[in-house]
């Protein structure tokens, strides 16, 4: 990553140990500037403090701006990208049928899943309605999930690429797009997966995030390729 930041459409702007005793870390969602529906329905799951790349990560996301993050399975990332997620859908109203808002990309039918699972109570909470595609099971019930509209997909991205290919779902109006564990989606082989869909996304107007564990140059090459606005890289 660090090399990143002398390439084109990456910027120079870091976070990385921000709130390491220079500045205060906020002790509180609210003061993240999320919106009071969903920091309610996190208090009611007992999440009341942000971890350390939520409070990196959050304020620049629900502003709308770029991030490339690196930040390992168990820092509570999921919520950094998820809270955000969830406040465009809320913002945004219920998404059209086959065309969601939000999408997050997971190399794993088991993380996608979790992802799922954690981000699911936020939604129904905001009246708002999530979705997990992946291989390994029918297409036919995540199709017909799709068709009643779905405000936040997460996919993985062979799966994804079977939808798309069988026009149940279109990325036209994605705002939101999170790549999450990107080294471990390019290790296992989604590379040309990653490009096609990337393809099918708005050229404009689309926030994108983006996660990972290491800092691979393929990883730096997702996001020149992803990334249209210069990110805040936050380690």
């Amino acid at each position: 990553y660090p090399a990143a930041t002398t390439t084109e459409g990456v910027s120079d702007t870091h976070r990385a140990g921000q709130y390491g005793g220079r500045v205060p870390r906020p002790t509180s969602f609210a003061e993240l500037g999320v919106p009071a529906a969903i920091v309610e329905a996190l208090s009611a799951s007992g999440i009341t403090q942000p971890f350390t790349i939520q409070a990196e990560t959050i304020p620049d996301l629900v502003d709308g701006r770029d991030v490339i993050g690196r930040a390992p399975t168990g820092s509570g990332k999921t919520l950094a990208f998820g809270i955000p997620a969830v406040a465009m859908a809320l913002e945004r109203g219920p998404a059209h049928k086959k065309r969601p808002r939000v999408l997050i990309l997971a190399p794993t039918r088991e993380l996608a899943g979790q992802i799922h699972d954690e981000l699911a109570p936020m939604l129904a909470a905001v009246g708002r309605h999530g979705l997990a595609v992946y291989g390994g099971v029918g297409l036919q019930p995540q199709i017909n999930r799709l068709s009643s509209g779905v405000d936040v997909l997460v996919a993985t991205p062979g799966r994804l690429e079977d939808l798309i290919q069988q026009r149940v779902v279109s990325l036209a109006e994605v705002e939101y797009v999170v790549i999450d564990e990107a080294d471990r989606i390019l290790e296992i082989g989604f590379e040309e997966d990653m490009k096609a869909i990337i393809r099918c996304l708005p050229k404009a107007g689309r926030q994108t995030a983006l996660f990972s564990a290491t800092q691979t140059t393929n990883v730096v090459d997702l996001a020149r390729l992803a990334i249209q606005k210069k990110p805040t890289f936050v380690a």
